[in-house]
């Protein structure tokens, strides 16, 4: 009973979170279908492509945005558009000045409509879309089912360089602070009651196997385990695999039901309603911050608001040699 109410409720959010937009707020997620609309009624829109591999990857997102594009979109690098980090760590959050020059460079301006995607489907495009979001760019959106999907409709695809755009001026905006949270705030959160106002529920989106202990991280000499009470929810399990044409995969959003019972699966009903009524903080970790994104869309999606984001994740919590590691359910 509790999950079918929850279930009326988060329909009614996600709704208008997903599809209705005014001037200034844009749905979360587009279809392939609603992007070419939008592209061809010549509504001002800035298309930006967010690919990004992990570092053991064979594959590289700028030659294969040269290779193949939605049209007139420009690439947006995850590790270029970056703050530095003392610990070497990729893609954290860039600062105001970083994150406006390189919307500047773009040609974007504080009303365009920024869209993007990725070529995996769903998997970096989300902490881009996090990216603009949490500095107050909520003319934002991401494809669904990214180049992929965008290509399996059969619409058009350009090779080749992009064309420079016209730079634009960009104030500096100011970042949502609840939006980051830092690895003291993350040790302080997971020694501190559970049942106090104010403690944040921690859920890592990397696989079981790493959030157990049992599987080893992709990146050599680190630990795997997790921080002491977080929650075991991987990302792909709000996603679905879709089969192309050419043989290939690529990921989509699974429906907003199906998300929301992976969170209960995860969290518990009572956990959950906490979570979506805003009387409990989420924040979202995983590897290197990056695919905790998506939790953190599917949260938005089922209409949560206290949602944050441990930038640095595992790599970051797990390379220091005072940080608690827990292997237990």
């Amino acid at each position: 009973m509790l999950f079918n109410s929850l279930l009326k409720s988060t329909l009614r959010v996600s709704f208008s979170r997903t599809f209705a937009s005014s001037s200034n707020v844009a749905p979360l997620v587009l279809s392939p279908p609603q992007l070419r609309e939008i592209l061809q009624s010549k509504t001002p829109v800035s298309v930006l492509d967010a690919s990004w591999f992990m570092p053991n990857s064979p594959r590289n997102a700028k030659s294969e945005f040269i290779a193949k594009k939605i049209p007139g979109s420009q690439f947006l690098d995850l590790d270029e558009v970056a703050s530095s980090h003392h610990l070497g760590l990729k893609h954290m959050m860039p600062t105001e000045r970083v994150f406006a020059d390189a919307c500047g460079k773009f040609g974007i301006e504080p009303a365009s409509h920024v869209v993007i995607y990725d070529s995996h489907g769903i998997f970096s495009s989300p902490r881009a879309l996090f990216m603009f979001r949490s500095f107050g760019h909520t003319n934002s959106s991401i494809v669904n089912g990214g180049l992929p999907y965008w290509e399996e409709s059969g619409f058009p695809i350009e090779e080749g360089p992009a064309s420079v755009p016209k730079p634009a001026e960009y104030p500096m905006p100011t970042l949502d602070a609840s939006a980051i949270r830092n690895y003291e705030q993350m040790v302080a959160n997971s020694t501190s009651d559970p049942r106090s106002v104010g403690t944040d529920i921690v859920l890592d989106a990397r696989s079981r196997g790493r959030f157990t202990g049992a599987d080893p991280e992709p990146r050599v000499g680190l630990e795997s385990g997790h921080i002491p009470r977080s929650f075991s929810l991987p990302f792909n399990v709000f996603l679905q695999q879709q089969s192309a044409a050419s043989n290939s995969t690529y990921t989509t959003l699974r429906p907003v039901p199906e998300i929301l019972q992976a969170l209960v699966d995860a969290v518990g009903d009572k956990q959950a309603e906490a979570i979506l009524k805003g009387d409990a903080s989420v924040v979202t970790t995983c590897g290197s911050g990056m695919t905790a994104a998506v939790l953190w869309l599917g949260l938005k999606l089922l209409g949560a608001h206290k949602i944050g984001l441990y930038d640095e994740s595992w790599t970051g919590y797990a390379m220091r040699g005072s940080s608690k590691i827990d292997k237990t359910i």
